[in-house]
């Protein structure tokens, strides 16, 4: 089998861990790297045996396939000229900063016939893959995105920096448009956009959701807790565990302690983003679609504007 040949445009801190990825990866080539900071280019080049560059632009001409790690209001430039070149592209999330920036994207991976995959990573952690099948009738989803400040993302708001991973989730999970925004609020502290916000959420099917993310958080937290009848379940993300509370069955004796149950669902945890780009090589050697594609990852994002604008709609004192 021919290696496929990959290069990664953005080596800051999500774009090394790609290209780290890559390098490990038996049947990848990592060719080289791109970034406007020359010297980081170099040093990450180095470390893997790649080439270095500046101009993601001329790395293209000589790879199959890349990974987009820019900032998100690059996302489109660097992606769309990828793909007008028919090279394949795992795009980090979100797919774009617009819908209409969005669908254009969505328009040139067809006409082009190359592969476009979305890196919403949680759909590739372990604990997700262990819980999807247990789930039956979600009624109420409550997820908390909390993590420590730093600058990175900041081009955007939390929504998009950071909800948009569960907001992802929970679409998936659930299989069910978005019916009704209840509510949204949020608030810039630290940078000029939004920096924590919460969103209440009215799915067709009748599911709720309740999300939750900020970036100047004490402490980081990812975890996502789903009720459905005598269930619910607690998925962190972060340590990849899942539990379960659930009723004993039978006559339920609420005076009895051992009517609920707590179990720990298995989980064989695994590197998420290993699993991710091993699943985007596949797609494009073997031709199949990629697991988040462009399209669902455009759900989100119109999920995502519609949580901006109401939130944007409130004027505070």
């Amino acid at each position: 089998m021919n290696r496929l040949k990959a290069g990664v445009v953005g080596v800051g801190h999500l774009g090394y861990h790609h290209a780290r990825t890559y390098a490990s990866h038996p049947n990848v080539k990592l060719v080289g790297v791109a970034d406007i900071d020359r010297q980081r280019a170099d040093e990450v080049a180095a470390e893997f045996g790649a080439k270095a560059f500046e101009d993601y632009r001329e790395l293209a001409q000589l790879v199959d396939a890349m990974s987009v790690a820019v900032p998100t209001s690059k996302h489109f430039e660097v992606t769309s000229h990828l793909l007008k070149e028919k090279k394949h592209v795992l795009l980090e999330k979100p797919i774009a900063t617009t819908l209409d920036e969005a669908d254009e994207l969505i328009r040139l991976s067809e006409s082009s016939g190359v592969m476009l995959q979305i890196g919403h990573l949680e759909r590739f952690n372990a604990a997700v893959r262990s819980l999807r099948d247990r789930l039956n009738k979600p009624m109420f989803i409550e997820s908390h995105r909390l993590a420590p400040f730093t600058p990175r993302g900041c081009d955007v708001d939390v929504v998009l920096d950071l909800m948009i991973h569960d907001l992802d989730i929970i679409l998936n999970i659930l299989n069910s448009p978005v019916e009704r925004v209840v509510d949204a609020v949020g608030v810039p502290l630290v940078s000029e956009h939004e920096d924590i916000a919460n969103a209440r959420l009215l799915f067709r099917n009748g599911c709720v959701a309740n999300v939750t993310a900020s970036r100047i958080s004490a402490e980081p937290m990812r975890k996502i807790r789903i009720f459905q009848p005598y269930t619910y379940f607690s998925l962190d993300y972060a340590a990849q565990q899942i539990t379960c509370y659930h009723l004993k069955k039978g006559p339920i004796d609420w005076t009895n302690p051992e009517t609920l149950i707590i179990d720990s669902i298995p989980v064989e945890k695994d590197e998420p983003l290993k699993r991710e780009i091993a699943a985007f090589a596949e797609s494009v050697m073997s031709g199949r679609c990629p697991v988040v594609t462009g399209r669902e990852a455009r759900d989100a994002l119109e999920v995502a504007t519609r949580i901006i604008e109401v939130i944007r709609s409130k004027k505070y004192e």
